[in-house]
């Protein structure tokens, strides 16, 4: 598939699966005249989303901490004392505006921007918008994440040495994502703003969709602040950022209350290890749907800034008061299977990638590829081609990278056991959204491709699992 098909398993995921349904929306319902599917889409929808899910991730933090990272407990305290009731009571026992949560928080920004700006990096380009903008990007994300995670290494030890300890993030994560809830909220208004008033490029206004839909979407394509990518930063900088960063964090909780345990050390190195991987290749996830065709609004920067710290980490919160000992083979076994997992998804994309340089003039597996050389007209009529590699990995199925990363969440998260369901709540989204995915990107490569798709199909005949589906 071309390279505005490539998606990317890490902020592809979680929240904003939720949206699948709108990328389409600005061709397909935007000037539809199903005043019922309007509604829903446009208004209903949204407001349920913008309502619910702030709730929802506090509530993935509070299941954990107070009932014993148990959804059944939870259930039977809103039978109890109501879904309404439980929630004022979670906000109640909060204090989120006070000078630790504004000083790690904005402490946190001032350092992620700060090295943004500074480090070096290559200039590189996402593919040319309808209206002709090309985004420019510093390419400096690994040098940034290894910086940041040197840093948090210095800060650990001068904190231990004073007697303190980072973990307080742990202790008071409750207070920090309440602050991220409506710091969010406001900066995700601010974006609807200069979208209309001040934008950064002719990709922006309103959609016509009316304030409910704009603030959820977005009203800019490629939002600038102080000449930093919004996007950018929210994503990359912050969210997949402060994951290995909360990873770290729980790890050196749990190790100060049980020692080591090994669960914690092998989901630990999987997920930094699958982070890592993601940085070593951000340049190329500025080429993917996320960036490309997703406004910057409540789902892009509210998700990153909100959902995806709550939920991708939620394996190693939950192991910080489940620890659980594995023993040296069953650990060792989990964690080669794991890295097996990460490595078979970095060959299927390398492979993709070689092919595309290559232009078809290499070999795949020993062989020369079995290439479909797919013909496609832009928006302003130009005629364009894109390879579609069915031979390789891409020869077993046609989302095959979608098996392996699948399968390193559950590597990750069945060092917790079986005792909850909680732990596997990352793991169930990603199947589900994945699989929906599959589906919508099809409906999107047929109607691009056409024949060339069904030409595709043809050689490659299952959709994600070889044999099965």
């Amino acid at each position: 598939m071309d390279v505005e098909s490539k998606e990317n398993g890490v902020i592809s995921n979680g929240f904003h699966g939720y949206k699948e349904g709108y990328k389409t929306l600005e061709k397909s319902e935007m000037n539809t005249g199903r005043p019922l599917t309007n509604l829903f889409n446009k208004l209903i929808l949204p407001l349920a989303l913008v309502g619910l899910t702030p709730q929802i991730v506090m509530l993935y933090w509070y299941t954990n901490v107070k009932f014993a990272g148990s959804y059944s407990t939870l259930i039977a305290h809103f039978r109890s004392d109501s879904v309404l009731g439980t929630i004022v009571a979670m906000w109640n026992q909060l204090s989120i505006f006070n000078t630790f949560t504004v000083g790690v928080i904005f402490g946190f920004f001032a350092w992620a921007l700060f090295w943004m700006v500074v480090l070096p990096g290559k200039e590189v380009h996402g593919p040319v918008t309808p209206n002709g903008n090309v985004p420019q990007y510093k390419d400096n994300g690994f040098l940034h994440y290894c910086v940041t995670m040197a840093g948090f290494a210095i800060l650990t030890i001068v904190l231990k040495y004073n007697g303190l300890t980072p973990t307080v993030v742990y202790d008071r994560f409750g207070e920090l994502l309440g602050f991220m809830n409506v710091f969010a909220l406001c900066f995700v208004f601010l974006l609807y703003i200069k979208g209309i008033t001040r934008p950064s490029t002719s990709d922006s206004g309103k959609t016509g969709g009316g304030f409910v839909f704009d603030y959820y979407w977005g009203t800019e394509l490629y939002p600038r602040i102080c000449g930093i990518d919004v996007k950018v930063f929210t994503n990359c900088r912050f969210g997949m950022t402060v994951w290995p960063l909360l990873v770290c964090i729980y790890a050196l909780k749990s190790y100060e209350i049980h020692g080591f345990v090994d669960s914690m050390f092998v989901t630990t190195i999987l997920q930094l290890t699958y982070i890592t991987k993601f940085f070593t290749w951000e340049a190329g996830y500025m080429h993917t749907i996320d960036i490309i065709l997703d406004r910057a609004g409540y789902y892009i920067c509210w998700g990153c800034l909100c959902w995806l710290p709550s939920l991708y980490p939620i394996v190693s919160h939950y192991l910080v008061t489940h620890p659980l000992r594995l023993g040296t083979l069953l650990a060792t076994s989990i964690l080669v299977f794991g890295l097996f997992s990460v490595l078979i998804n970095y060959l299927a994309d390398l492979q993709r990638q070689d092919v595309r340089k290559a232009n078809g003039d290499c070999l795949v597996w020993g062989r020369k590829p079995d290439l479909i050389r797919a013909k496609y007209r832009i928006e302003c009529g130009e005629e364009r081609e894109s390879i579609l590699l069915a031979s390789g990995w891409w020869g077993l199925s046609r989302h095959f990278h979608y098996i392996p990363e699948i399968l390193l969440s559950f590597f990750w998260t069945v060092t917790t056991g079986f005792e909850n369901v909680l732990p596997y709540t990352y793991v169930i989204v990603l199947v589900i959204l994945l699989t929906h995915r599959s589906f919508r990107d099809e409906q999107k490569c047929s109607m691009k491709y056409g024949v060339y798709w069904q030409e595709y199909c043809a050689k490659v005949r299952h959709r994600i699992i070889p044999f099965l589906f």
